[in-house]
């Protein structure tokens, strides 16, 4: 297990110094939004494992509105939540979080989200 955290860890180290050249401030907004989709991928798959399937769901469609549309941040995303679904299980009998801790996670994330990258308005049909 240490083996697949530690992989993680230097995927998305090693993913953004890959990329194409940014300036400065652009790559340390996509470094802070690729961390903000691995946390929201961490907290999916805890919830999925701990049977929570409203907060996983809202979790995936806080990703689907935005996260930039890119492989780069659905991998993050869905290598984190695999991740975290291990973990939880392999964690024997640690309980699983009340579920008022994963809904104050994800508004945390909702909101750090939405500073990093606000959403469009909806356009009038």
């Amino acid at each position: 297990m240490k083996r697949l955290t530690l992989f993680a860890a230097m995927s998305l180290l090693a993913g953004p110094a890959a990329a194409t050249p940014e300036p400065a401030a652009s790559a340390a907004s996509a470094a802070s939004t690729l961390a903000a989709i691995s946390d929201l991928g961490q907290l999916n798959g805890q919830a999925l494992a701990c049977g929570e399937m409203a907060i996983a769901g809202e979790a995936k469609q806080l990703v689907i509105r935005h996260a930039p549309k890119s492989r780069r941040y659905g991998e993050t995303f869905e290598e984190q939540t695999n991740a975290a679904f291990l973990a939880q299980g392999q964690k024997g009998h640690e309980p699983c979080p009340a579920a008022a801790t994963f809904s104050g996670r994800l508004d945390e994330l909702s909101k750090r989200l939405q500073a990093l990258l606000p959403t469009a308005p909806a356009a009038a049909r």
